[in-house]
């Protein structure tokens, strides 16, 4: 949809007189073209049905490949792990599935029949979060599944979250009364007008980025932060370079909503993001462009710029899967946990 670069001269002058229409625009395209489509519960039930039983088939496969490229030299200290580095990848991920504490996972081993051979004490299990072989596995295994859907090139769209290190705070409600402010764990600290107290030092969500591709549902970017949603997008930038993913278009939020993100996806991947009331034409030519086509073609801007929607329903779809909460306290582990719920989700869309 973009324009060709020896249109007409755009302006200041005219964006100016374009911002105070937006709110209009955006309600009157919401009132026209946004409808809710019904869910076939039968079918969805059936195709979630299938998807499991995929991720399920697949799990130990993906570990085993994952796994295989890595090396290591010398002797380990200490006594001989009873677990290998595969088993305990299968380890967090069947805990992150069933959403036990570390506790309660290790009583439980017996019950689950692929890891029935192991006993294990739970400070087992949460070193396993920090153990680099683990951490090279799931890593790998992101890599490996979106590569199994041959992405090459996608049409994007981006968002984030946060998941609650405290069993009190949901990120949703904390999201929704302090805005943009809740996608920093600093940001708090920082506004607090005397001395920050521990408890209030303490973070209360790891933040999650996701890059998902529109056609697979698959995300082929996904990034982990404890200090901001920005952190986890740059690692999910990082991640989808590394996975070979060229961006065709992306989808982001107002928060990115800026000449930097423009240049940083550069002139070949067409942005959509909806201006800041203090934005200019002032940037690249790809942040000129699209200003123009958002003043040229608003609905049809629009209609492209609500396709992500798909990243917040596939949020919501991993936190009713494997839950909203992070059992983990140190923060290499939290990340480890994290980055488990963006694999399970590759997973279930492996074979969909």
């Amino acid at each position: 949809m973009q324009t060709n670069k020896s249109t007409s001269k755009l302006t200041n002058k005219q964006f100016d007189q374009f911002k105070p229409e937006l709110n209009t625009l955006i309600d009157l395209y919401k009132q026209e073209f946004s409808q809710q489509i019904p869910t076939d519960w039968q079918t969805y039930e059936k195709t979630w049905k299938n998807r499991l039983q995929t991720a399920l088939q697949e799990i130990q496969n993906t570990i085993d490949h994952a796994a295989a490229p890595i090396k290591t030299k010398g002797k380990p200290f200490g006594r001989p792990p009873n677990t290998s580095a595969k088993q305990k990848t299968l380890l967090l991920f069947t805990k992150d599935l069933v959403q036990f504490s570390g506790r309660k996972m290790a009583d439980m081993l017996p019950m689950f029949t692929t890891l029935n051979e192991l006993d294990l004490c739970y400070k087992t299990i949460q070193r396993a979060y920090s153990n680099p072989m683990v951490k090279m596995i799931i890593h790998n295994m992101f890599v490996i599944l979106v590569q199994k859907k041959n992405i090459k090139q996608a049409d994007l769209t981006g968002d984030g979250t946060g998941y609650s290190l405290s069993i009190t705070k949901h990120y949703r409600s904390v999201r929704e009364k302090a805005g943009d402010a809740a996608k920093s764990n600093e940001a708090p600290a920082k506004a607090a007008p005397k001395p920050v107290t521990k408890e209030e030092k303490k973070k209360l969500f790891t933040y999650a980025f996701a890059l998902m591709d529109l056609k697979s549902h698959m995300y082929v970017g996904y990034g982990a932060s404890l200090k901001s949603e920005k952190a986890a997008f740059d690692a999910a930038m990082a991640l989808m370079h590394e996975c070979g993913v060229e961006p065709k278009s992306v989808r982001l939020d107002q928060y990115y909503a800026g000449q930097s993100t423009a240049e940083l996806f550069g002139a070949e991947t067409l942005l959509y993001v909806i201006p800041k009331s203090n934005a200019t034409i002032r940037g690249c030519y790809a942040w000129k462009d699209m200003i123009r086509d958002f003043m040229f073609y608003p609905f049809l801007f629009l209609q492209e710029y609500f396709r992500r929607e798909h990243s917040e329903s596939g949020f919501s779809a991993d936190k009713r899967f494997n839950g909203w909460k992070i059992w983990e306290r140190r923060a290499d582990r939290i990340q480890t946990a994290t980055m488990c719920k963006g694999v399970w989700h590759n997973l279930i869309w492996l074979g969909g």
